[in-house]
């Protein structure tokens, strides 16, 4: 199977920076970083034209769960060979079809049926979600994508981690699978939506099977999946990467965009959680604190991995991290897709973009102001600028430059 790359792009070999985008997990909470890559989509507009995308900037995209789903419709080619959905109308992709994922119950009754639901099955059938990301995506594969993707699942019969990657399917073709089999695989939320089980044609026509659940048991925030995809394939002298030495993330470009988690005045406590057995692990308060605590942990010690190799290597300004850690009430919840929360995050992703900088704090895990660097809306503008200047000096240096 031949790659299906952007016609704008061209390999890092050419340029100063490897490019990353990475989305987070987080079920309905995927509608902040969403509002963060329009604006980023619509600056590059700005200095590029209005026909350019995301997916013509970025050496590889990679999402978990709700990110896993926005980075397979950046990337996924529609009309002309240009990706299926613009940044700017994922929102309106939220805003329309949560509702119908993640239909709400009220009262009682409906609080009774949702701890009932938790205990005996998953809360939501998916068969909305399965429905309309299969129309969607259609019979796109993975080999399909117009840049290269990375998106982590886990699959439960093995209890280990299967990460679909664009850099992976010459060697396992059972990787090249439909890109609506893998967003639904990685979507699949232990105790909100059901395990998903598909099977694809592997090496030597041998079928694999692959039983699946959300990829954020995995890697809720992918940036070190995306990172270490990258650095084996410069380990393996991929010719796209000729210029580049293994370990050389000075020269790596890196924005990760969370989905926001809760206040730390608004979570759980010890005192609390001491009295817990396996129901209320699973289930309490409205939440699921057994989940939201690996996953957040998961996602932390990402970023706060990455911090320290970009700090060590005094490139901070490489890396930008946008997280919102000040959720509270509704919107810190993964599935209350009622009208009035989906368009509260909206607000908070906009929000967002008003704040300033912030980088975890290495000795104390919270997120901090960094002095002199401005808003998220500011960095992105920054960003958006090294992005084009990156693919016009690829275009400048390639001998085979792409066609605009």
């Amino acid at each position: 199977m031949e790659r299906r790359l952007s016609s704008m792009n061209q390999p890092p070999t050419y340029g100063d920076y490897v490019t990353i985008l990475s989305i987070d997990g987080g079920g309905i909470r995927g509608i902040i970083p969403a509002t963060i890559l329009s604006f980023l989509e619509s600056e590059l507009q700005k200095l590029d034209g209005e026909e350019v995308r995301l997916a013509d900037y970025f050496d590889v995209i990679a999402g978990t769960s709700t990110g896993g789903l926005v980075t397979a419709m950046i990337t996924t080619p529609g009309n002309n060979d240009r990706p299926l959905y613009a940044a700017k109308d994922i929102t309106t992709f939220y805003l329309d079809h949560c509702p119908k994922i993640f239909p709400q119950s009220s009262g009682f009754l409906g609080s009774a049926f949702k701890f009932t639901s938790a205990v005996t099955g998953p809360k939501y059938d998916g068969k909305y979600l399965h429905k309309i990301v299969r129309k969607e995506l259609g019979d796109k594969r993975l080999h399909e994508t117009l840049t290269n993707v990375v998106i982590p699942t886990f699959d439960i019969r093995l209890l280990q981690p299967t990460v679909f990657s664009s850099y992976q399917i010459k060697a396992d073709k059972s990787k090249d699978a439909l890109l609506s089999d893998i967003s639904i695989g990685t979507s699949a939320a232990p105790t909100f939506l059901p395990a998903y089980y598909f099977e694809n044609e592997g090496n030597d026509g041998k079928i694999q099977s692959f039983n699946l659940v959300d990829g954020a048991m995995a890697a809720n925030n992918p940036t070190l999946v995306a990172m270490g995809e990258l650095t084996r394939e410069i380990f393996n002298q991929n010719p796209d990467f000729f210029t580049i030495k293994p370990m050389d993330y000075r020269r790596f470009l890196v924005v990760s965009l969370g989905t926001g988690t809760s206040s730390s005045t608004d979570n759980y406590s010890a005192k609390d959680a001491a009295k817990w057995g396996v129901l209320g692990w699973l289930y309490n308060s409205g939440g699921t604190p057994l989940i939201d605590t690996f996953q957040q942990a998961s996602a932390d010690m990402v970023d706060i991995h990455i911090s320290v190799v970009f700090k060590a290597l005094d490139s901070e300004q490489s890396y930008l991290r946008i997280q919102d850690d000040t959720l509270t009430g509704d919107t810190s919840s993964v599935d209350i897709a009622t009208e009035k929360n989906l368009k509260d995050l909206v607000k908070v992703g906009t929000e967002l973009l008003q704040k300033q900088v912030s980088r975890v704090n290495l000795e104390t895990g919270k997120f901090e102001p960094v002095p002199n660097e401005g808003t998220n809306e500011q960095a992105l503008i920054r960003f958006a600028k090294l992005l084009s200047k990156e693919r016009r000096t690829r275009l400048q240096r390639s001998p085979h430059p792409s066609s605009e």
